[in-house]
């Protein structure tokens, strides 16, 4: 027997709305019912409802939380950096939003709505839905939906029909992208068009990213204005001192350096501030406070920093959207934030003790063994922090270090965003 098609939202959506609606709700009560449907749903979709399925998340009927109240509503906007970005947003969407019958919607990285335009007759239709400025609308809450879903994959998500996991949203279609901050990578939220079902159109999701793409590019332009404010303040600092010392912002993106080969980014523990302090890829620094930023002159002038002696390594991948490193036993203790890409490598290296090459890894990470480039590049970024604790040929922690992975409660949790074959295969996702 031949296996199943996945369904393919450019042709269901060529066909007229009634018939594809249809055979959307043939496929999702099939799946629901634990029967195989004859077309299986978008890999994105299937590993949505897996999870709200495992969640508990009811399919029939919408339960949501309270909305934001005005106070708390006001103040996530002000919190918000896509405050700034919001005429972006609007030249780029509200019109077009509002020609489609559209709505073009703004949350934060909770989920919550924290600005909505366009249509007015859209607007008032997704009132019925609780689609209103302060709802909640994260995916473990309402489902499977352009702006949960999206910052659970942190990927671009276009959702039809009865792709909504909970049946009350059918009549709907959404199309969300996540935006994050260029400087450390942390999720700001989702930019979002929906409307009426028969308005869906396979470019939106296109626009939607591509949209994003430009308010991360306007972010990136902002931080490189405040990074030459901080070298303006900080170059005649620098001038002034003998031996090595940079200035760096609170993300640790260097503005200026002395007496050292620059690096275009320090990284920097969670818990960092003024004082005497140690850093895997300096050693042992004094860090004054700058505006915008941070001074550090590095007490020692040896050329390479010395080996992280340690006796514990900790990766908490417990949660969906934030992942930890600790380094502990050492001289200093530290943690800091891993990127996605990072918490995947980390998880794998985790998994195999005794090592993998980088063609073992690419082959991990994206289903082929020649990618290798890729992981060696990353690899090397990995090692301006960890130095001595990771090995290489083949890339595996230091046999004298013992390493705890912290996991989730639910393997279906694990790293959802991972679209890595070996990430996919330990969380242990049933096949819809």
């Amino acid at each position: 027997m031949n296996a199943p098609s996945t369904i393919d939202l450019a042709r269901l959506s060529a066909m007229d709305l009634p018939r594809a609606a249809r055979l959307l709700k043939g496929v999702r009560d099939a799946t629901l019912s634990g029967r195989r449907p004859q077309l299986l749903p978008r890999p994105v979709i299937g590993d949505s409802w897996g999870r709200m399925m495992l969640g508990g998340v009811d399919p029939d009927h919408d339960c949501r939380s309270r909305p934001l109240s005005e106070e708390e509503l006001a103040e996530r906007r002000r919190a918000s950096p896509l405050a700034e970005i919001l005429p972006v947003l609007r030249d780029a969407l509200v019109s077009v939003a509002d020609a489609a019958q559209h709505i073009m919607v703004v949350s934060d990285a909770d989920g919550r709505v924290l600005w909505r335009e366009g249509s007015a007759s859209v607007l008032r239709r997704a009132d019925s839905f609780g689609f209103e400025l302060g709802a909640d609308w994260a995916e473990s809450v309402v489902g499977t939906n352009g702006i949960g879903t999206p910052l659970v994959v942190r990927r671009p998500v276009q959702v039809f029909s009865a792709e909504h996991f909970v049946r009350t949203h059918h009549p709907w279609t959404c199309t969300g992208a996540p935006v994050t901050d260029p400087r450390d990578g942390r999720l700001l939220g989702v930019v979002d068009v929906s409307g009426p079902l028969r308005t869906v159109h396979p470019a939106t999701l296109a626009l939607v990213d591509s949209v994003a793409k430009l308010a991360e590019a306007r972010l990136r332009d902002r931080h490189v204005t405040a990074l030459d404010r901080l070298r303006a303040v900080a170059a005649p600092v620098l001038a002034r001192l003998d031996g090595r010392a940079l200035a760096v912002d609170v993300h640790g993106w260097t503005a200026a350096v002395t007496g050292m080969a620059p690096a275009d980014r320090l990284t920097l523990p969670k818990a960092f501030g003024a004082g005497r302090t140690w850093l895997p890829s300096l050693g042992s620094c004094l860090v004054e406070p700058l505006p915008g930023g941070w001074l550090l002159r590095v007490d020692s002038p040896g050329d390479a920093p010395q080996p992280v002696a340690a006796t514990r390594l900790v990766l908490d991948v417990s949660s969906p959207r934030r992942w930890t490193l600790s380094v502990l036993g050492g001289a200093r203790d530290w943690t800091h934030d891993l990127s996605p890409r990072h918490a995947e490598l980390l998880f794998l290296l985790c998994t195999y003790r005794t090592g993998r090459t980088a063609s073992g890894l690419a082959e991990d990470m994206f289903g082929d063994p020649a990618r290798t480039v890729t992981v060696r590049a990353e690899l090397s970024r990995m090692r301006r922090y960890l130095g001595a604790l990771l090995a290489h040929r083949p890339y595996r922690f230091h046999e004298d270090v013992d390493v705890d992975v912290v996991m989730p409660e639910r393997p279906v949790d694990l790293l959802p965003h991972s679209t890595a074959p070996a990430v996919r295969a330990a969380r242990r996702v049933p096949e819809p």
